[in-house]
């Protein structure tokens, strides 16, 4: 009898009969990105004296904060900070080059797509699409993991800052129209905005601020950001759901006032309080613990030079030298035409078709571009871009420029000036700021884990910016992103 009854258990067994006891991968029910554009390491602490309790100060008390986190490539700029947050890799890889950038001699912004339309407006605002960028996000490996089940949003002022963090396959992402004075989409994502969306942008027809120069702008998109959290019940289904988000004001009001004034109290006084209403919402939607956040920032910025003059600190405007630059290659070769198409964020970028149709080798016009520009004492070094592994420049930098450079969409020279100047008007009425560079005032930001199963504390280790998505995967088992070269941080 007993040799029967175990037979038969085995054939249930075999035939599927008796139901196998599947335990469930352990995840948080929400993972939230917050990156604060333009945002310096040292706004943790600069700024405390203006924080309350349940803002920035909770993060960096029940959080564990990256004291030594760097971008470990240049140029340190919006399109590709965010891209590197979330693909954990470097413009080499994922090909997000700049901000803007040239491919086969044409110039093209980032995200722009011809083939989308708009969804929620009628301008062209939102014929964008992340198709330039070639590696996967965190997003896009949630979304894989789970069979598409998770849900992925992304909302942001700058288009680029909502749909190069969402991903290729996310379920939606959100920016603002200054055109249309509301937020939009593109139809990558969907045909029409959801009844939630709809609903938000009927709600702000009344705001008549500027988000770009007001700290209203931090609340309009921290709206809309809980607005999709309730809308699409992020955290409330059996996968793990993403919401990115990024705070785009801090930048636009940096470049415009730098970084000691009033302006800039004001706009992180307001972002304290709107990240402690984030956290608020979702301790009482998600529920405390069940929910990972991670805050860092896509780029940093220098002090303004005018302000580090006063007190006597080396410092200086550079504003460009490519009018000069071409003036000088066509005395060398008259008739040859302009050979320099552009530059960006100190990458100069040559006309390979113009220079090769000239009968002329590109090699000696960068030489020549090289001689010519050292001459000006505000630039430390040129580097050749596509041999900056043999540059005689300090290695970190060297590994920094070799990181950023894309074969098929980087410059050709990369102009390192001397610290603390950068590309901005020569101005002694000059207010503003900017970034770029591989200087720790650009290059240094914050980055702060707090919620499911991060301990509270802190490390002065060196990390990097391309370290954030695979700690992220790592904790929430599942792959990291297909062109990821960083490591998971260990709390």
């Amino acid at each position: 009898m007993k040799i029967r009854y175990i037979i038969a258990v085995i054939a249930l067994a075999l035939l599927g009969g008796i139901p196998e006891a599947k335990a469930q991968v352990e995840r948080p029910k929400l993972v939230v990105g917050l990156v604060i554009d333009q945002m310096r390491w040292d706004y943790l602490y600069y700024y405390d004296s203006q924080y309350g309790e349940g803002g920035i100060r909770r993060l960096l008390s029940e959080g564990f904060s990256c004291e030594n986190n760097m971008i470990n490539y240049v140029p340190t700029v919006t399109a590709i900070g965010h891209t590197s947050v979330y693909t954990g890799t470097t413009p080499a890889l994922h090909g997000i080059a700049n901000n803007n950038f040239f491919i086969d001699g044409k110039k093209v912004y980032c995200c722009t797509d011809t083939t989308v339309r708009s969804v929620g407006s009628n301008t062209k605002n939102g014929m964008m699409s992340p198709h330039r960028m070639l590696a996967t996000t965190i997003g896009d490996e949630l979304r894989i993991a789970t069979d598409f089940r998770s849900k992925v949003i992304g909302v942001s002022l700058k288009d680029r800052a909502a749909i190069l963090p969402a991903g290729h396959s996310a379920n939606g992402a959100y920016w603002w129209d200054s055109d249309a004075r509301c937020f939009v989409s593109s139809t990558h994502y969907m045909d029409a905005l959801p009844q939630w969306a709809e609903k938000y942008n009927k709600s702000i027809k009344s705001y008549k601020g500027n988000p770009w120069s007001e700290p209203s702008g931090v609340t309009l998109v921290m709206d809309m950001a809980l607005a999709a959290l309730e809308g699409e019940q992020l955290g409330k289904h059996d996968d793990t759901d993403m919401l990115a988000i990024s705070i785009s004001t801090t930048d636009a009001m940096g470049h415009q006032y730098s970084t000691r004034s009033p302006e800039m109290t004001a706009v992180y006084t307001q972002l304290d309080k709107d990240v402690k209403r984030l956290l608020d919402a979702l301790d009482k939607t998600v529920g405390k613990g069940n929910y990972l956040l991670f805050l860092t920032a896509d780029h940093a910025a220098a002090h303004n030079y005018n302000f580090m003059k006063e007190h006597k600190i080396p410092a200086g405007g550079f504003d460009g030298k490519i009018g000069e630059l071409r003036d000088y290659l066509a005395s060398l070769h008259p008739g040859c035409g302009n050979l320099v198409l552009g530059e960006d964020a100190y990458e100069i970028y040559f006309d390979h078709k113009a220079i090769a149709a000239a009968g002329l080798k590109l090699c000696d016009v960068k030489r020549e571009a090289t001689e010519w520009l050292c001459k000006d004492k505000r630039i430390h070094f040129v580097v050749d871009m596509p041999n900056a592994a043999t540059a005689t420049i300090p290695a970190p930098i060297r590994e920094q420029i070799v990181n950023g450079w894309n074969p098929e969409r980087s410059g050709d020279l990369l102009m390192l000036l001397r610290p603390q100047y950068f590309g901005a008007e020569d101005s002694k009425t000059y207010k503003g700021t900017t970034h770029g560079s591989w200087n720790p005032y650009d290059a240094h930001i914050p980055l702060i884990f707090m919620g499911w199963h991060v301990k509270s504390g802190s490390t002065n280790t060196v990390t990097h910016i391309t370290d954030i998505a695979p700690t992220v995967c790592a904790m929430l088992h599942i792959q990291m992103p297909d062109a990821c070269i960083g490591k998971p941080i260990i709390f």
